[in-house]
């Protein structure tokens, strides 16, 4: 006779993450699912690329969240702003985000947000890019100062917050990810989602 088969019950989904643009776009997916602070140094290393730095912090997040929750299917974020090969992150103050966006204005930017899924109990882990390509217009500093008194987007990284006004901003965006410019690719997140044992649909 063949041997019983015991399937794991499908995880539970956490979000590593306490940004709430991320909560808002995980629900989309109608899923239920926890929120946890992964408690991680954001320090980049010495020479560390914007892609890589972005890569390697969904890991960690990840990871860290996963050993306090290792049956759940967790999920990590993060996002880092490439001009050039110099990383831009969160400006955390209004005269850092003038200097970002004086040094954004006509040119193209990749904002690489990085997803990672992990599930130890299952010994699943994956990681993967979204660039963004986003190229801004030339806009003056008076138009800096109103975008940053209406919006205030100290905690997005490259102070561009393109969901609101910030989208003035702009002159196009390229992505294969609609959603990783506001930070969680949904398309990707689905994707892990469904290989960590997740049902959607």
């Amino acid at each position: 006779m063949p041997e019983p088969s015991f399937h794991r019950p499908a995880p539970c989904v956490v979000l590593g993450s306490t940004s709430p643009y991320r909560r808002e776009l995980l629900a989309r997916l109608r899923l239920r699912f926890e929120v946890a602070a992964p408690g991680v140094d954001e320090t980049a290393l010495p020479d560390e690329a914007p892609a890589a730095l972005a890569r390697r912090l969904a890991l960690a997040k990840a990871r860290a969240v996963a050993a306090r929750y290792p049956e759940a299917a967790v999920i990590g974020c993060d996002q880092v702003a490439d001009l050039d090969g110099q990383g831009l992150g969160k400006p955390g103050t209004h005269d850092r985000a003038v200097a970002q966006l004086r040094l954004m204005r006509g040119r193209t930017v990749i904002f690489h947000t990085a997803l990672a899924v992990v599930c130890a109990a299952r010994g699943f882990e994956q990681a993967d890019l979204a660039p963004v390509r986003v190229t801004f217009r030339s806009y003056d500093d008076d138009e800096i100062e109103a975008y940053l008194r209406a919006e205030q987007p100290y905690d997005c990284a490259g102070s561009a917050r393109s969901e609101g006004l910030g989208i003035a901003l702009l002159e196009a965006i390229e992505s294969d990810d609609p959603s990783a410019l506001v930070g969680l690719p949904l398309i990707r997140t689905a994707r892990m989602l469904r290989a960590a044992g997740v049902k959607i649909l």
